[in-house]
């Protein structure tokens, strides 16, 4: 602080956005009021922080405002946001909003992320994710000098079995869909069978219920040799708009062309043939307005299926069929030709989530322990068989000092 003439002049040098020193000053006619101006001062030069818009001062809810600003101009799908927007106003907000920056340590995001694995393993790990693409924001402005996240316990998805459907269960859903709601006393309109039909669709291909629901007439080569279908876009529920079909599938390796085995195509050859419309565009599954199926309204007549099969308490979903033809083309053929009919990048998503362990036993290891270490012959002091011949084989395992003789 300085003295010049009547005023007051307060003095700081600072280290600029382009790493050169600088001197700053602030005059007013006190001290105390050229301290203020030279603070005024500071917070206006682009230094640390993201141009003065976030520091460690700032509130967890000025760093939210401006990550959901970001959010908008990243290129991801609307379903994809919707959840982002959902899982930080629900929970990650109210839990911090209340903090500065600067408050917020990696003990209270590691009480905070218990707390919510106490609730399930999905609620931690979306909340986590959420406060990572937060803090990660904070961390490229330079707001914070590091991720409070990072320090944090690392979470353990539960051990889960993976389950795909059984013979049984595929034909006790398939006859209660044949049965659903067709009885005499039933009121109202018939069903349409649409639902039967997805369920078969998905059994022979393996789809999300979302690519299966966009699959349009322009997406289906049918020729000698067999049918063919183009995966290149799925269905989403939007807000103020319902179900819609989104241009793209959920991944890049989801864009895919797979064959149809017959007994689904002989699904969707009827299900075209039915189709009066000449619009190519238009879904093979559609409402009375020609629009694409809710998967909302799918999954709860599935569940009516599951009902009238006595298999409500089964825990079955739709994303059991596609754990199904996982399962079986892993086991008829590799993995590496389960995660390719699926759409994955690598077989360890498909490995891990998909196919289910096979709990088959292979004999062949028993019968060559049998035959190689059966119960020694007194007789003969040799291992025999059944005929009383020494066994080959368990001479040229066994070492000539292992043979014991009297």
């Amino acid at each position: 602080m300085t003295r010049r003439g009547a005023s007051y002049v307060a003095l700081a040098r600072i280290r600029d956005a382009d790493g050169r020193l600088r001197r700053v000053t602030g005059a007013a006619r006190t001290e105390s009021a050229a301290r203020a101006r030279l603070k005024e001062r500071l917070l206006d030069r682009p230094g640390f922080g993201s141009g003065g818009l976030l520091d460690l001062s700032s509130s967890f809810r000025d760093l939210a405002d401006l990550w959901l600003e970001d959010l908008e101009m990243r290129e991801l799908s609307d379903g994809t946001k919707k959840n982002y927007r959902d899982d930080l106003r629900l929970r990650v907000r109210p839990q911090f909003e209340h903090f500065s920056l600067g408050e917020i340590t990696t003990g209270r995001v590691e009480w905070f992320l218990r707390s919510e694995r106490a609730v399930s393993f999905s609620r931690a790990h979306h909340s986590r994710t959420i406060l990572n693409q937060l803090f990660g924001f904070a961390l490229r402005h330079d707001a914070i000098p590091r991720n409070p996240v990072q320090g944090t316990s690392p979470l353990r998805r539960p051990k889960g079995e993976r389950q795909a459907l059984t013979v049984e269960q595929i034909n006790a859903i398939r006859d209660a869909a044949g049965r659903w709601r067709t009885g005499p006393d039933v009121k109202g309109p018939k069903p349409d069978g649409q639902v039967r039909d997805i369920i078969e669709v998905l059994l022979g291909t393996a789809l999300r219920i979302g690519e299966c629901l966009a699959l349009r007439v322009c997406d289906v080569e049918d020729g000698p040799s067999g049918m063919t279908i183009s995966v290149t876009g799925t269905v989403v529920l939007r807000t103020g708009s319902g179900a819609v079909r989104q241009d793209h599938p959920k991944t890049e390796h989801s864009i895919r062309r797979i064959a149809v085995p017959d007994f689904a195509a002989d699904v969707v050859r009827a299900r075209l043939a039915g189709i009066l419309t000449t619009d190519p565009e238009r879904t093979i599954f559609a409402n009375r307005a020609g629009k694409p199926l809710s998967p909302f309204n799918v999954r709860r007549t599935f569940r009516a299926f599951l009902e009238l099969a006595d298999l409500a308490g089964e825990g079955i979903t739709l994303r059991w069929y596609r754990r199904t033809g996982a399962t079986v083309i892993a086991r008829g053929a590799s993995a590496d030709a389960a995660a390719t009919f699926l759409g994955h990048g690598s077989t360890a998503i498909t490995e891990g989530h998909y196919i289910e362990p096979d709990r088959s036993v292979d004999r062949g290891p028993a019968g060559i322990l049998e035959r190689t270490l059966r119960r020694v012959n007194p007789d003969t002091s040799l291992l025999s068989t059944d005929d009383g011949a020494v066994d080959d084989l368990a001479l040229d395992f066994l070492d000539e000092e292992d043979i014991e003789t009297d």
